[in-house]
This record gives C-alpha cells, sequence and structure tokens, in this order.
C-alpha cells in the first residue's frame, strides 16, 4: 500500500476459451481519433500535448519531456517501456530523435524532478553512485540530442488501448469479456477450467515477451472462472479481492514473497506473478500504433522489451 499511494501521490478470454480477442474501446486508430494536422515541422512539445489531451490524470503527473528540448523538430519517434541505456543507442544509431517511454529514464518516478533527493533512504555510497549514473545519462542523452517524453499516467488511464485494456486483449480477452472493474483494473470472464490449465495458458502467450514462465502459487486444481488484470502498482489482490476473480495475475513489483503469495498457498486462491515489463508490453505496442496513426508523415519505431531479466540455469 505504501509504494502505491506514493506513486499516486506523486505524481484470460470468451466464455468459451482463454486467448482470443479484439481490442476494446479506445481512441480509434482508423480515423476517430483526433489526428494531427500534416505540417512541415512537428516539435516534441507537440507530441507532449497531444499525448496530455487524450485523457485528464491527477496533476502534478510524471507525464512530461523528462529531457531534451521542447523545441526540437521531431525526425523519427520512437517507443518503448523504459528508456535504459541500449535503448537510447539504438534509438540514435536509427535516427530516432523523440523517445516515448512509459516508465522513468532516471532510476526514480520522478526522475529528474525527484522529491525526496535520497533514493528511498539509500546508504550514502548507493545514493552517489546512482546520482553518477544519472549524471552520466544525462550528459550523454543531451549531448546526441535525444529528447524523452513520458506518456505513464496517461497510458495507465486511457480507454481501449492503455495498460489493463492491452494486456487484457494480448491475453485474448474482449471488452464483452468484463464482468467487474475499476479504475486501472478489470476482471474478465473465461471458460470453467482448473487454475493451472489457465496459468498455463498466460505462460505459452507470455513466451512472446521473453518471459520464461509465471509463477503460480495457490491451489492448481481449483476451478476459475474469471481472471483479474491490473496495470503497474494497481494489480496487488489485497486491494482488489473485492472484485473476487478466480485467479489473480499480480506483477513482481507489487507482491511480497511474505504477505499475498503466502496467502494464496494458505487460502488456495490462484495467484500469477509476472514480470512489470511483460505485463506493460502490450500497452507500449499500441501506444507506437497509435502514434503512427496520428503522425503518418513520421516513422515511429517500435523496441520491443517485455520481461527486464534473462532466465539463467545451471547449464548455461
Amino acid at each position: 500500500m505504501e509504494r502505491r499511494r506514493f506513486i499516486h501521490l506523486a505524481g484470460l478470454a470468451s466464455a468459451g476459451t482463454l486467448l482470443a480477442g479484439p481490442a476494446a474501446d479506445r481512441p480509434d486508430m482508423t480515423g476517430g481519433a483526433s489526428r494531427a494536422p500534416a505540417a512541415a515541422a512537428l516539435t516534441a512539445k507537440d507530441v507532449n500535448a497531444h499525448l496530455r489531451s487524450l485523457v485528464s490524470v491527477a496533476e502534478p503527473s510524471v507525464d512530461r519531456i523528462v529531457i531534451g528540448d521542447p523545441e526540437a523538430e521531431v525526425a523519427r519517434i520512437g517507443t518503448c517501456w523504459l528508456a535504459d541505456w541500449e535503448t537510447c543507442r539504438r534509438a540514435i544509431r536509427d535516427g530516432v530523435n523523440l523517445l516515448v517511454v512509459h516508465e522513468p529514464t532516471f532510476y526514480t518516478h520522478w526522475d529528474l524532478d525527484e522529491k525526496t533527493g535520497d533514493f528511498y533512504a539509500a546508504a550514502p555510497a548507493g545514493k552517489e553512485a546512482y546520482l553518477a549514473a544519472v549524471r552520466d545519462k544525462k550528459a550523454w542523452i543531451q549531448a546526441n540530442k535525444l529528447v524523452i517524453i513520458r506518456c505513464h499516467d496517461v497510458l495507465d488511464k486511457v480507454s481501449g488501448f492503455g495498460i489493463p485494456f492491452a494486456f487484457g486483449e494480448f491475453l485474448g480477452f474482449k471488452k464483452e469479456d468484463i464482468i467487474r472493474s475499476r479504475a486501472y483494473y478489470n476482471v474478465y470472464r473465461t471458460a470453467p477450467r482448473p487454475a493451472a490449465d489457465v496459468a498455463r495458458s498466460i505462460a505459452w502467450k507470455l513466451a512472446e515477451f521473453h518471459q520464461p514462465g509465471v509463477a503460480f502459487y495457490g491451489d492448481k486444481k481449483r476451478i476459475v472462472d474469471s481472471v483479474g488484470v491490473g496495470t503497474g502498482c494497481y494489480c496487488d489482490p489485497i486491494e482488489f479481492m473485492d472484485l473476487a476473480p478466480g485467479l489473480f495475475i499480480a506483477l513482481d513489483d507489487v507482491v511480497r514473497t511474505w504477505t499475498q503469495t503466502v496467502f494464496a498457498k494458505d487460502t488456495g486462491r490462484p495467484l500469477v506473478v509476472i514480470n512489470h515489463g511483460t505485463s506493460e508490453e502490450a500497452g507500449v505496442r499500441k501506444l507506437s500504433e497509435y502514434l503512427k496513426s496520428v503522425y503518418p508523415e513520421r516513422q515511429v519505431v517500435h523496441y520491443a522489451q517485455g520481461c527486464t531479466y534473462e532466465w539463467v540455469t545451471e547449464g548455461e
């Protein structure tokens, strides 16, 4: 709860089968969405303003130009879950001078405008190590004239192709499969079957995002007829227990191995834990598609990331 509150203040399947289906309602990518007028010049601040116009979010928001010249004319647009240094280098190599990202570039929620300044009570050596990395990365981005826009609060909230909707669609759900919902969270109906079978179906789909498997807690034999899909820190089973999904999907950035997972084991309530990057890759893909529809005169390059860790085994 503390992490969720901090972030807030700071800024699968039809009734017959689990995995199949088109998108829910979203700003129409085929003509219904507001299309930016064709113009000789498109600046970074223009793109930022358009993204901020899609849906109202709580202010202050982290959605803004994180670094770079707001007046820079856009050559090519890149999208990614987060701007790690490898992706920034790829963008520059590809002639991309504007990256639209979902998560922080500089290791804390508020990036270069972080309010606490202590890296969450880090020891002096840890704080200095992180600040040195921030300085180096900031200098490199500025030297290469890269602009980075954060689209976090908007992409979490916007209907249709926002993070929870896009992830639900990727897993095979349709809009009409939603049986209960709250901001940032949907519960989808699915054909009744054992929880282990649902977990396997999820794992099979997530292999596309380089997730080597899913963590499962609870009773594998329990019959599941619905699945809860959230976004980011808004996926904690404790917070969405009242929506009563048959199986919860939660993220490794949210659950604790001595809290929600033990509860699932003790009660048998099925819980699947996946990587944060994996859960939000589909939403960033949809954002890329949306930007292509809005700015057809600019090339938009998506840098797929998905699962943020590499699975290393004894035999490797």
